[in-house]
């Protein structure tokens, strides 16, 4: 099973990776996250999660994604999810909030599903997205899906061990004559500190349009009220 889990995300990386010609951006940019799932009850929770992403390291701002949604929780292993995201989009490197900024209003819905082989976590993610995407006096209504397929691995035998390793791929797909937008390929160490919270520092390669782009990611997870 677990070869079989690895030969699936391998695939994912190869097709999505050779659907188009690519140029490597140069730069390296980060991508600094919080992600918050607070339970007010045995069925419901709120999600939460706000991303600055940057052109490069510390600067040059690209991206801030704001993220609420309500989840349902069908049972420990499975939920699903409706929120709404406001996004604005700086798309030219090295210009800031006081050119043109692009705009997207987001409905999403999600469905997780958890399982477990051996001392392996797996997720899978399935994601829909309505999208009007505004630049200028123009808006342009879009629709999206994604998928992710996402690992964490104890690096010790000792389930008590903090320190784990993080891996995902998640291909986007328009829902278009045109449909490969998007493929995001990361991996992380992780380090548990208590039973709600944990941070991760990664690598994302992510092909986005004509690009390969290599960015940091340094992100915080918590999770209340279990």
């Amino acid at each position: 099973m677990k070869k079989r889990i690895i030969f699936y995300m391998i695939c994912m990386v190869f097709i999505s990776n050779n659907l188009k010609g690519q140029n490597v951006e140069e730069n390296l940019g980060s991508w600094l996250m919080y992600f918050g799932t607070h339970k007010f009850s045995e069925k419901y929770s709120l999600h939460y999660e706000t991303q600055l992403r940057n052109y490069e390291i510390v600067s040059n701002f690209n991206q801030l994604l704001p993220r609420v949604g309500l989840n349902y929780h069908i049972d420990k292993n499975t939920s699903v999810t409706a929120g709404y995201a406001f996004i604005p989009t700086q798309k030219e490197f090295d210009l800031g909030w006081e050119d043109e900024i692009e705009t997207e209003n987001r409905i999403w819905q999600q469905f997780i599903l958890k399982n477990k082989v051996g001392n392996i976590n797996i997720r899978h993610r399935y994601r829909l997205e309505q999208r009007w995407v505004k630049l200028g006096e123009e808006t342009t209504y879009k629709n999206r899906a994604r998928y992710m397929l996402s690992l964490r691995i104890p690096i010790s035998k000792n389930e008590e061990s903090p320190l784990f390793i993080s891996l995902y791929d998640e291909i986007f797909l328009n829902i278009s004559d045109s449909p490969f937008d998007q493929n995001r390929l990361f991996a992380a160490l992780g380090y548990q500190i208590n039973k709600q919270m944990n941070f991760q520092v990664g690598y994302l390669r992510h092909r986005s349009g004509g690009l390969d782009l290599n960015r940091l990611q340094l992100a915080v997870f918590l999770n209340t009220g279990n």
